[in-house]
């Protein structure tokens, strides 16, 4: 049975990405995208640079459910090869490895994948990603089924998806 995809913005503005300068630019407005018990929100990469083989995709995943979920894919037509990755410390060194198995959502929690930790990774581009272009990512989850997402691509600097200035 497919699953039903509803989008809602949760704040109405202009499409285009006005921006004074690449340090002022705002994140484009937050999508929340529901499907099943989960809310993913604030998804967002980075602009690349023009040989760059590899991008991360960032968003939070909260489980309104009563049972665990899991995010055990994603696609992209951006990337030759898309995974689910951590960053964690092994010793004094930062560590990047994908996570087979998937990355569990507790329910009743919130999972943030984000700059430095949990993260979608795109590898091997097909180009390089321009700041204001959006990109499909399909992820998929072991019990919500898959989802299709809209990921805007902010500054090579970007922190969060739909919260202020990258320079912050």
């Amino acid at each position: 049975m497919k699953n039903y995809v509803l989008t809602a913005l949760l704040l109405v503005a202009s499409a285009s990405f006005a921006q004074a300068d690449s340090h002022t630019m705002e994140m484009p407005e937050v999508v929340e995208v529901i499907t099943g018990d989960l809310t993913i929100s604030g998804a967002f990469t980075r602009a690349t640079l023009p040989n760059a083989p590899v991008a991360g995709g960032f968003l939070d995943i909260t489980n309104n459910g009563a049972g665990d979920d899991r995010l055990i894919s994603a696609v992209s037509p951006i990337a030759m090869v898309t995974q689910i990755h951590e960053m964690a410390m092994e010793g004094d060194v930062m560590k990047m490895r994908e996570l087979p198995e998937g990355l569990v959502i507790p329910a009743g929690e919130t999972v943030h994948l984000m700059p430095g930790g949990y993260h979608v990774m795109f590898m091997d581009l097909t180009g390089p990603l321009a700041e204001g272009e959006m990109i499909k990512v399909r992820l998929n989850f072991e019990v919500a089924g898959e989802v299709d997402l809209d990921m805007p691509v902010g500054p090579t600097n970007a922190k969060m998806g739909g919260m202020p200035k990258a320079s912050e």
